[in-house]
């Protein structure tokens, strides 16, 4: 596993939403430039085809092209990760092999969803992605959209694999991090909790792929920044502006209220959402943008 590659995994990785028009076809154009005002923003890497980005509702033709159209913009700029998890590990295996072909850096592989497999299941289906390619793999692991948690045992199991290099944790559950560290410092934490995610930052995690860091991007990266360089009283400032983000943006699923701000802002020029989603509720509109005002 390329060191370099690897050093590149640090800091504030945006889950990259998917802009749409009104009709619900896929904006290309908007993806653009949402790409380049991240990396002019200090996002330090794009997390394509994962939750946020709605890829449960996009058809393989929409997943290629985003991809495409994301590698193309991107031009090697900031490393870019890619959602290929499944529940059924044979489809993510094959799904895998024909992304490897890509100019990609790394997969984002969720815990296998609906099937509610054992640790061990997980740990071999972990395994056999791993099997697939060469490059490097972050788990993510997200029980309150899977149904099944991967315990630490598990992943101290899986640090054992040469390119399972890392973990999204959207756990919130802080007294992980300290446990992952020292079985083996050299792996990966990201959190996958924007609520926590500057005390788990704090306390030895890597980064954040984070929802927030579509509508803050420049706060975010500052922010895990500051925690990075044990700068804390800086980081909780700028945590502190971000805190009505962190948690209204769950107010709706994701990433409805994210595409709303980023509309509000004048970033997409539609918060379309697919369903089963739909748009936002309009008496949260307000909810909204007073977390936006307070970051100001």
């Amino acid at each position: 596993m390329s060191s370099t590659v690897i050093n590149n995994f640090s800091g504030c990785f945006v889950a990259l939403i998917t802009p749409m028009f009104e009709n619900g076809d896929v904006d290309y154009m908007g993806l653009r430039k949402l790409v380049d005002w991240h990396i002019a923003s200090g996002t330090d890497g794009l997390v394509i085809l994962g939750t946020t980005a709605e890829t449960a509702t996009l058809t393989e033709q929409e997943q290629a092209l985003i991809l495409d159209v994301a590698i193309e913009q991107n031009q090697k700029r900031v490393p870019i990760i890619v959602g290929n998890g499944s529940n059924c590990t044979r489809s993510m295996i094959e799904k895998t092999k024909q992304l490897d072909k890509l100019d990609i850096d790394g997969y984002l592989t969720v815990t296998p969803y609906y099937n509610k497999p054992s640790q061990k299941g997980m740990v071999e289906h972990f395994k056999a992605v791993a099997g697939a390619t060469t490059k490097p793999i972050i788990i993510y692991n997200v029980p309150s959209r899977t149904g099944v948690d991967l315990y630490n045992k598990a992943v101290f199991e899986l640090m054992e694999v040469e390119n399972i290099v890392g973990i999204k944790d959207a756990t919130g559950d802080l007294s992980r991090v300290t446990a992952m560290k020292q079985q083996d410092p050299s792996f990966l934490l990201f959190s996958g909790d924007d609520l926590t995610s500057q005390h788990y930052v704090s306390l030895g995690g890597d980064g954040v792929i984070s929802v927030t860091a579509n509508v803050e991007p420049e706060l975010m990266h500052k922010m895990v920044k500051a925690s990075k360089a044990d700068n804390q009283k800086e980081a909780e400032l700028y945590d502190e502006k971000l805190c009505l983000l962190h948690r209204d943006l769950f107010i709706e699923p994701n990433p409805v209220p994210a595409k709303w701000a980023l509309k509000e802002k004048g970033l997409i020029s539609s918060d379309m959402v697919r369903l089963p989603l739909l748009t936002m509720e309009p008496n949260n509109h307000q909810t909204i943008k007073l977390a936006l005002q307070h970051v100001n």
